[in-house]
């Protein structure tokens, strides 16, 4: 038995998994890799961490205590290379700005957007 994790993911509850699936497939080219009633799972063309977005409320969500919106304090980070070519297209395409570009001191230079369900979207590059 090998002792490594092999994959992980990040599961969301979101009202609409479609809607912040599509928001990511169409602004930011993740891909689905399955979908189903209440669930879409998406991967990043590269490799990485699948984003799992689940439909609040789902029965079968486990455990049922922590089954609330994933939003409250949640930032969805993706590092990138040329954040400011990618704000401009994301404008241009109408994303919901939240935080403009900015550059703090240690070097992060960041950007966030919002999700039609609210999920804050960060973009990071390292300066």
């Amino acid at each position: 038995m090998s002792r490594a994790v092999i994959g992980s993911a990040l599961s969301l509850n979101v009202p609409d998994p479609d809607a912040s699936a599509e928001f990511l497939v169409t602004h930011l080219g993740l891909e689905v890799e399955m979908r189903d009633d209440g669930f879409v799972s998406l991967r990043q063309p590269g490799g990485g961490s699948n984003i799992v977005f689940l439909r609040t409320g789902l029965p079968s969500f486990k455990p049922a205590e922590v089954a609330g919106s994933a939003r409250d304090g949640l930032l969805l980070a993706f590092v990138v290379e040329d954040l400011d070519a990618w704000h401009e297209r994301l404008v241009a395409e109408g994303v919901d700005v939240v935080t403009p570009p900015e550059t703090e001191p240690w070097g992060e230079r960041f950007v966030q957007y919002r999700d039609p369900n609210g999920i804050v979207v960060q973009l990071v590059q390292w300066v």
